[in-house]
């Protein structure tokens, strides 16, 4: 994408999100993942802290833990923390488009949390 900011390509969506998300939110993130694609779905935050890490990823969630993880051990990853509560995928999808321009922001922002209510 052209333009003064682009949100990242790699988002790794928490297993509280569904792994339908990746795809439909290809056009703002098109290497994406979940965590339950990845084969995290049993694993622990610190595993999926370190995958997303590992691998670019900027790690989408509900779950305070990660938001937590960033302010104390920095970055990567990124953390963007949907505080919004549990939402349909839709909503998700939705409240993730509608911020698409702060999220790209972000990616060049020196913040390790991006929280979006």
């Amino acid at each position: 994408m052209s333009g003064a900011c682009s949100p990242p390509n790699e988002a790794l969506f928490d297993q509280n999100l569904s792994f339908k998300l990746y795809r439909q939110l290809a056009d703002l993130f098109p290497d994406s993942s979940q965590v339950r694609l990845a084969g995290l779905d049993k694993a622990d935050d610190h595993a999926v802290w370190e995958y997303a890490r590992t691998h670019d990823f900027v790690l989408v969630s509900l779950d305070a833990d990660f938001a937590e993880m960033a302010t104390l051990l920095g970055t990567p990853p990124k953390v963007i923390w949907l505080r919004c509560g549990n939402q349909s995928t839709a909503d998700i999808e939705s409240i993730l488009r509608n911020h698409a321009e702060a999220i790209a922001a972000f990616e060049n922002d020196a913040v390790a949390c991006l929280e979006i209510y």
